[in-house]
């Protein structure tokens, strides 16, 4: 397989067929997440391996932080963990959404033709998964910033209201499993930047973590921890991401052929 990616599946057609969204399917949140921020591109490499490397990684990086904010008293209880994690993740969205274009564009503009136009028709879907979790993320401040739900609202006054009630019930309880899948897709695929080239997820996962460390640092997040721990806390993440992005980019090397001046054609 040629660096920039020419049609080729290294398990010869096992990898499952994407199932296409019916209009049935359309109700399921989970379904619809995977559509979304899950890769598709079919001549990618979908390695086994790598895959359940970056989930037990997120999973295992999530773990750890919870226990430290439980255990050091960062975070009293459960719910200001999670608000504490939806901080994180919004301050994420907040470095992807400058590092993201910035960062695709530096890649695009790098390649040499034809995969500078390749690369650019295929950034598509990874730039419409990062749309859509700011979408969604957005969308209950948005139902109140519209001004049709405060917490005057008599749900009884009218049926329009009473039907206004279950429409926003029914969307809420969709959105809820759609947003925390796609989240957690979202950490793994880094946001499906798989599709634009397999090189693309690891570095631009080692960047994002370490410009998130940085915010950490320059708010002063962990400042009340004992130094240690804080170290721990500041760099465990940014230090194991680059370690697992190292190790991809040489499997894919060595296994595969793919590296990143083959996919800029250098």
């Amino acid at each position: 397989m040629s660096g920039g990616g020419t049609p080729w599946n290294p398990y010869g057609g096992g990898r499952p067929a994407v199932r296409r969204l019916t209009f049935g399917r359309l109700f399921n949140p989970i379904a619809v997440a995977r559509a979304v921020f899950t890769p598709s591109r079919p001549d990618r490499v979908d390695d086994p391996v790598v895959r359940r490397a970056q989930i037990f990684r997120t999973v295992v990086g999530l773990a750890a932080v919870t226990w430290m904010l439980l255990s050091y008293g960062l975070a009293p209880d459960a719910d200001a963990v999670r608000d504490d994690r939806f901080d994180q993740i919004r301050t994420s969205l907040i470095a992807l959404a400058i590092t993201f274009p910035v960062a695709v564009t530096v890649f695009i503009a790098a390649a040499r033709p034809p995969n500078r136009r390749l690369f650019l028709r295929r950034a598509g879907k990874p730039a419409g998964a990062l749309l859509a979790l700011f979408v969604t993320l957005a969308a209950p401040r948005l139902v109140v910033g519209l001004g049709y739900v405060d917490e005057n609202t008599d749900w009884t006054a009218s049926a329009g209201r009473v039907l206004l009630l279950f429409a926003i019930g029914a969307f809420l309880l969709w959105l809820a499993p759609f947003a925390l899948y796609g989240i957690v897709q979202s950490l793994v695929h880094v946001f499906r930047t798989a599709d634009l080239h397999e090189t693309v997820p690891p570095l631009l996962a080692t960047l994002l973590v370490w410009e998130v460390a940085l915010f950490d640092v320059f708010r002063g997040a962990y400042d009340t921890v004992p130094f240690a721990v804080r170290m721990v806390l500041t760099l465990g993440g940014p230090l194991s991401v680059t370690a697992l992005a190292l190790w991809e980019l040489r499997r894919l090397r060595t296994r595969y052929g793919i590296t990143l001046r083959g996919a800029l054609l250098r």
